[in-house]
């Protein structure tokens, strides 16, 4: 009677651990499952910051480049196709990431070209209104790289948590998936060449 009093009372104890453990290791994946979807929205945040500006910088371009149409016509294209393609952070896959990478990327060049072409004009590169959109965009732009940064760093610590044994089987019957990271883009090694 008392060894199986034992028995009952190590069996509980085991069950009590392994629940614990299985409690513990869900939860974190959980935490830091929302942890990536929360650092996401930050990302969509600093870019739709960018997107706001880009209106205002285009409408002052035009007062001074009125025969520079195609790069601005450019400009409201490639925003328009950024802001168009949205995620949900909850379908953080390869596909959608590169799609919303490859427009943001998009609106990036065209942007480079819009600057390009602002070199041609010194009266708007002495314009108040132009200088500070100019100054706030590449505070968006410098925000942008420091939120891709962050969820690189926290979908890191998430794809790494769900990847070590065992939690890579509890995180199969769960349904936890890695998440993508944000890449440079092909090319990016190269320096840009500047014509003037």
């Amino acid at each position: 009677m008392k060894k199986s009093w034992i028995i009952i009372g190590v069996l509980v104890i085991l069950a009590i651990i392994l629940y614990g453990w299985f409690k513990g290791s869900y939860n974190t994946m959980v935490t830091m499952d929302e942890a990536v979807k929360s650092q996401w929205a930050q990302v969509e945040n600093v870019y739709q910051r960018r997107a706001d500006l880009i209106p205002n910088l285009v409408n002052t371009v035009k007062g001074y480049a009125t025969h520079e149409k195609e790069t601005l016509e450019g400009v409201i294209e490639a925003r328009s196709k950024a802001t168009s393609v949205n995620i949900d952070a909850n379908n953080l896959n390869p596909q959608t990431f590169a799609a919303f990478q490859q427009a943001q990327e998009g609106l990036t060049q065209a942007l480079s070209r819009l600057m390009v072409v602002v070199e041609r004009y010194p009266d708007l590169k002495a314009n108040q209104n132009f200088l500070e959109l100019q100054a706030q965009l590449e505070g968006t732009e410098n925000r942008i790289a420091v939120e891709r940064k962050k969820f690189n760093e926290v979908t890191q610590q998430y794809n790494t948590y769900i990847k070590l044994f065992p939690k890579n089987m509890l995180a199969g019957m769960f349904g936890f998936q890695q998440k993508p990271y944000f890449k440079a883009v092909e090319g990016a090694e190269k320096v840009p060449e500047v014509k003037f």
